[in-house]
């Protein structure tokens, strides 16, 4: 029979620990240790204090900063996370001092202090320029989209959140109406039943209070667009916007990142509440020359030759005019630069098309445009039944031709025998709020060469395209590393300026990750 050796759960044992030992160079842990030792000032974070004369003791912020950098490194975003780390992790405990912050303490501080983290977002950027991880060669811009701590089902505009109060006051004065009905229970199965609908009203009201309370305080939200259009507001978070992503619909803000080619550091991180990217470019490449002016890097980044580049989702004519008139090295393509170069012709032919396999449910073929007698003279349209559609509207597309859109009627459509093939959703003309049939057509445009023609031009030329190939390999694994390796995919704040801040940690996590793997860090 095997003999083992013997062990025994019921016994004491006292572990002596060094906790310099625990963080090793070379590691994340021992790079943000010694950032925060040795290189960066946290004084910034001091006249938020109150405590000098009077007052409890407060946990130093480099304790604080330590603990939720770490953190974030591992894609602990939780404060009770964190203190529960605190108490049981053992490189926790080396960086924290065997301290334990309150979680409520560990989440206040990354909730006020979005100024100060900027302020140490800018010194840790410093410090990458001091050891040379900064080329100033070329920047490449873009956005990643994150849900926020808010519902997208509590989004809408005025008119659909009006709708929503109507729907529930109407259930409300449902669920009272049967409970009046029901007002003297007699067996103890209804008496409880009594008291699960009383909690459903009360829950209805607060929720037809916070509704009716956002209407009455706030004002409807506008687009930056031409058109000017209300877009969706948020009872929740009304900073936030609802964005369209690969992974469906979100609640959320997009976070823009500016990186560094040589070793993709973050030279700036900012939030927008908006899924459009047009209206971030100028803002950000201002605040990187004035960042850059201010911490001594480079008096005229743009002037110095440095190289921006952006994808199609920063292209309109506005763009194209500012970087034309402050002559900034540019490189923004629109979103059919692919379809013009000769490499990609055949690209459908060998890869084959998007959608090919696209599953009969759900999907069908309507009647196509071509069916309709479009005048572009009159701006008429008949349909294939023969009724008069509605003109709706023109719109110069980014080719420099004129998109006309005309829609159907809704009494036309909804008693058409031919609605069935015309429509793709034929139910939404029985509803009240559906539309008909819509269809556009293109007509040209004669018009001078713009801003698009000449970045079409810089983009479409042999540099231009040997300059933008560059651009996914510097910024799309940095969102890589944040989102899916580090697991920060998500914002777990509400208010533009607080998203703003943890949005500058998440980066100051890769930044301290780059300064940790090519960084001269003393041992």
């Amino acid at each position: 029979m095997p003999r083992f050796k013997p062990y025994n759960y019921d016994q004491d044992a006292m572990v002596v620990i060094n906790y310099q030992d625990q963080i090793q160079p070379g590691t994340f842990e021992y790079a943000v240790h010694y950032l925060i030792e040795h290189k960066l000032d946290l004084s910034v974070f001091h006249p938020r204090y109150r405590n000098d004369d009077t007052g409890r003791l407060a946990y130093d912020p480099a304790i604080l900063l330590k603990i939720i950098l770490f953190a974030y490194s591992k894609g602990i975003t939780s404060s009770r996370e964190m203190q529960w780390c605190c108490e049981t992790n053992i490189l926790f405990k080396a960086l924290s001092c065997d301290t334990v912050p309150h979680f409520t303490t560990l989440a206040a501080f990354v909730s006020k202090h979005a100024d100060e983290i900027e302020a140490l977002f800018e010194q840790v950027l410093l410090v990458c320029d001091e050891q040379g991880l900064l080329g100033n060669e070329l920047f490449a811009i873009d956005g990643c989209k994150m849900p926020s701590n808010a519902a997208k089902e509590w989004s809408g505009t005025f008119r659909e959140l009006g709708e929503k109060r109507g729907k529930l006051r109407r259930l409300i004065r449902h669920h009272l109406q049967e409970h009046h009905e029901r007002d003297e229970a007699e067996t103890e199965a209804e008496l409880d039943r009594d008291i699960r609908q009383a909690k459903t009203i009360l829950s209805l009201d607060e929720s037809l209070d916070k509704v009716d309370r956002f209407l009455k305080t706030n004002r409807p939200r506008k687009g930056r667009g031409k058109r000017n259009t209300e877009v969706k507001s948020n009872i929740t978070d009304n900073d936030s916007a609802k964005m369209t992503t690969s992974k469906g619909t979100i609640q959320g803000y997009n976070g823009v990142a500016t990186v560094d080619k040589k070793h993709q550091i973050i030279i700036d991180a900012q939030a927008f509440g908006e899924g459009q990217e047009h209206h971030t470019l100028a803002p950000v490449l201002e605040t990187v020359e004035a960042r850059y002016q201010r911490l001594g890097i480079n008096e005229a980044i743009y002037e110095n030759g440095t190289i921006v580049t952006a994808d199609t989702g920063f292209a309109n004519e506005a763009n194209m005019q500012y970087l034309h008139e402050r002559r900034i090295n540019g490189y923004v393509p629109d979103n059919r630069f692919r379809s013009r170069d000769p490499k990609f012709a055949q690209q459908k032919d060998k890869y084959g098309k998007r959608h090919q396999n696209r599953p009969a449910t759900g999907w069908k073929k309507t009647i196509p445009a071509s069916e309709f007698q479009f005048d572009p003279v009159k701006l008429t349209c008949i349909c294939p039944a023969g009724e008069s559609l509605t003109y709706r509207s023109q719109r110069e597309a980014e080719n420099g031709k004129i998109r006309v859109h005309f829609e159907g009627r809704l009494l036309q459509c909804r008693h058409c025998p031919k609605k069935h093939r015309c429509m793709h959703n034929p139910a939404s003309a029985n509803h009240r709020n559906g539309s008909g049939r819509q269809v556009s057509f293109t007509i040209e445009n004669k018009r001078l060469p713009n801003y698009t023609d000449w970045m079409k031009h810089r983009v479409d030329s042999q540099q231009g395209k040997a300059v933008y190939s560059h651009r996914m390999s510097v910024v799309e694994p940095v969102f890589g590393n944040i989102g899916t390796t580090k697991g920060l995919n998500r914002f777990s704040l509400r208010g533009k300026k607080k998203v703003q801040g943890q949005w500058q940690l998440y980066c100051l996590v890769h930044n301290i990750e780059k300064l940790a793997n090519y960084g001269r860090m003393a041992a």
